[in-house]
């Protein structure tokens, strides 16, 4: 069996390759494009909110961004599962700044 390059990182000597591997990496990078849309999504959705200071529009904004703010945290942690149980931890510890939490995590704490 061939890996395809992008594959090709997740192999090592303590670990087969095998289908479940392909199709964790696989959902990793959708989720982590999905992350990146609801992130900057947030961002739209926060800086629409800064001129508005009460009223259903402020209501209607504040809920998409608890609604986003929990999605993301979903996410990443789907994303962080997959990684441990499937691709041993190689990548997650790239993702990760030096604090051990993910850069989208930290940007949803600092709220």
């Amino acid at each position: 069996m061939t890996a395809s390059p992008d594959f090709a990182e997740y192999r090592t000597d303590q670990t087969a390759w095998c289908p479940a591997t392909a199709q964790a990496v696989e959902l990793v990078r959708a989720l982590r494009h999905q992350l990146h849309e609801m992130t900057a999504q947030l961002a739209w959705v926060e800086s629409q909110d800064v001129t508005r200071t009460n009223g259903p529009s402020h209501a209607r904004c504040a809920w998409k961004q608890a609604a986003l703010r929990r999605d993301i945290r979903e996410a990443q942690v789907l994303i962080d599962r997959l990684q441990r149980l499937y691709l041993s931890g190689h990548e997650r510890t790239q993702q990760r700044p030096a604090g051990g939490q993910s850069r989208a995590m930290v940007g949803l704490q600092a709220k």
